[in-house]
This record gives C-alpha cells, sequence and structure tokens, in this order.
C-alpha cells in the first residue's frame, strides 16, 4: 500500500492515537480529513497539522454521517483511505450495583463498532472507484482477551474484530484492503482511568501503522499486544489470567 500522496479520512482524529496517526500521515505527503465532536478542539488540532482539512462530525449519529459523506463525495473524490479510529471505553465492573452495563455497553456497541459499519459501508462505492484504496479499523487487543474493567468496550472490539475479518474476505477482489490495528495500553485522554500514563506513546501506534500499510500487514499488533497475543492462541485462559493480573 503506498503511504503517500493518499487522501485519508480519520475519524477522532483531534486527539490522541487519531492525531498522532493524522500528524504522521501529513507530514509524509498525504492530506488527512480529521472528524470529531468539539469544533473547537478540532480547529486546533488540523492547525497542528502539515495538510488537513477539520470536518466536524459525530460519528454515531446517522445526519452527521450522512453530511460528511455527502461532503467528502463531493469536495474529496480521491478519498482512498478511512482510518475507523474515534471510539468510547466506559471504566466500570459487570459486578458493581447500578453499573448501567446497558446504557454503557449500547454507547460502546454503537460508536465503536455500529457507527463503523455504517460509515464503511457508505463511504464503499467511492472507495471502490480509486485504483487503490484502504480501510483501517482501530480495534484492541481486548478483542481477544478481555480487561474485565472495560467488559463492554472489549465486547464491543470483539465484533469490531469479526466484521474486519468478514470484510476482508468480502473485499479481497476489489481494491480495497482491509486493515485491523491493535493497540495495547496508550497514553492517552481515553485510557486514563485505566493506568493510560503507563501506556506507549500514540506515536508508536501511528509509527507501526505506517510501516503495516507499507508492507501490506493487515493484522497489526502493537507493542505488547504481539506477545498477549500469541499467549491467547496458546492458552486463552492463561492469557485472560495475564490480562487481568490473576
Amino acid at each position: 500500500m503506498k503511504t503517500n500522496n493518499n487522501t485519508i479520512l480519520i475519524t477522532g482524529g483531534s486527539a490522541g492515537i487519531g492525531f498522532e496517526i493524522a500528524k504522521l500521515f501529513s507530514s509524509k505527503g498525504n492530506h488527512v480529513i480529521i472528524t470529531g465532536r468539539d469544533k473547537n478542539r478540532l480547529e486546533r488540532a488540523a492547525a497542528k497539522l502539515s495538510d488537513a482539512t477539520a470536518i466536524q462530525c459525530d460519528i454515531s449519529n446517522a445526519a452527521d454521517v450522512e453530511k460528511l459523506v455527502q461532503q467528502l463525495n463531493t469536495d474529496f473524490p480521491k478519498l482512498n483511505i478511512v482510518i475507523n479510529n474515534a471510539g468510547r471505553a466506559s471504566v466500570y465492573k459487570l459486578s458493581d450495583t447500578g453499573a448501567n452495563a446497558y446504557e454503557k455497553g449500547a454507547d460502546e456497541m454503537l460508536t465503536n463498532y455500529l457507527s463503523v459499519v455504517r460509515l464503511n459501508e457508505q463511504l464503499l462505492p467511492a472507495l471502490k472507484k480509486q485504483p487503490e484504496a484502504a480501510i483501517v479499523n482501530v480495534s484492541s487487543i481486548v478483542a481477544f482477551v478481555p480487561g474485565a474493567m472495560l467488559p463492554t468496550y472489549a465486547a464491543s472490539k470483539a465484533a469490531l474484530h469479526s466484521y474486519t475479518q468478514s470484510l476482508r474476505v468480502a473485499l479481497s477482489k476489489s481494491p480495497v484492503k482491509v486493515f485491523e490495528l491493535m493497540p495495547p495500553l496508550v497514553d492517552t485522554e481515553l485510557s486514563k482511568e485505566i493506568g493510560g500514563a503507563n501506556g506507549i506513546s500514540p506515536t508508536v501506534v501511528a509509527s507501526e501503522l505506517f510501516s503495516a500499510l507499507e508492507k501490506n500487514e493487515y493484522e497489526i499488533h502493537v507493542g505488547n499486544t504481539a506477545h498477549l497475543y500469541k499467549a491467547f492462541l496458546s492458552s486463552p485462559a492463561e492469557a485472560l489470567k495475564m490480562m487481568n493480573n490473576e
């Protein structure tokens, strides 16, 4: 996959992993389009990038997505890479009284999984017209080995992983390649509640994604996720204990 002269959509691109991906790719001769819910933060982020457009959009909102897709089709006909990075995570235990697991799970499933399915489906006709295109779904190692403090987040990422595999098979004879980025704990605002300060830098995640696209490595196990994934393949039960420090 070529890593320059692309037009790239990055959802959740104003902070964290999304922003670092945008920063790296825009510095490598790509035009990046970043989306987010907070207009001011989005515009501040875009001002720090080499070649970028900011579009306010809540990807969990159907009307916002329809408007976004129309704008992309009109203003960015060469769009050829979509990086589905926007996400939600709730930290709690299923055993907690009043945990509101259903409400939290519904929110996470909509943002982390169903919204990705909707956006990809609406952008696929345009992507298929490009000589070379890619979809990158940002998943997580918890898709394989759930952390008990992120129960419904992990479930949403497991759904995303399964969908990504099916999408890759479905598009195998098209110009659209399908990648899955699986970070470990990353030092971002999103992960602050679960000790994100102890995680890897989001710049590492961006760098490994860039390298994987160049090499057409479709499942990208960033940092220590490769070790945990191997443990999962060897013994799912032991990997679950490792993830939950048992």
